[in-house]
């Protein structure tokens, strides 16, 4: 299961820790870089670099299932207007085609209520061609 939560408040630790611009190590470890985010649609992309590689040196399936999974994140937060948090109760991804250069992941919300949403993201390569789809339920929660 994946958390997208705020990390834990540090001392002297200025950045937020809620909202959309919210600091999440793994993320900011990859450079993923939220775009956009409103009304239930996201842009979120990363800028693979040698070490995000996979042995075939293309976009590791791990990095673009982390990315689809931030962009299906902010949609659903940016549906309720980042007023609660998110935690990714199932995601499903198909790999179409091997990925390099800047990829970008639009998310959106499809559904769901007060407790849960459904969403959907889809990756692109630098080409612009679609190197990975997904499907996701995230379930909401207050903010801690």
């Amino acid at each position: 299961m994946s958390l997208h939560l705020a990390s834990a408040p540090q001392e002297g630790d200025g950045r937020p820790h809620s909202g959309p611009q919210r600091h999440v190590p793994f993320s900011e470890h990859l450079g993923l870089r939220l775009e956009h985010a409103e009304g239930g649609e996201s842009l979120v992309s990363v800028a693979l670099r040698p070490e995000l590689l996979n042995n075939h040196a293309s976009g590791h399936g791990g990095v673009l299932m982390t990315l689809l999974d931030s962009a299906m994140a902010h949609a659903a937060l940016s549906r309720v207007g980042y007023a609660r948090e998110v935690v990714t109760v199932d995601m499903h991804i198909a790999f179409m085609r091997p990925a390099g250069g800047v990829l970008q992941a639009q998310g959106r919300a499809t559904g769901g209520g007060r407790s849960v949403c459904f969403c959907e993201a889809t990756v692109t390569d630098a080409s612009g061609e679609v190197a990975a789809r997904a499907m996701g339920t995230f379930r909401y929660r207050d903010i801690a």
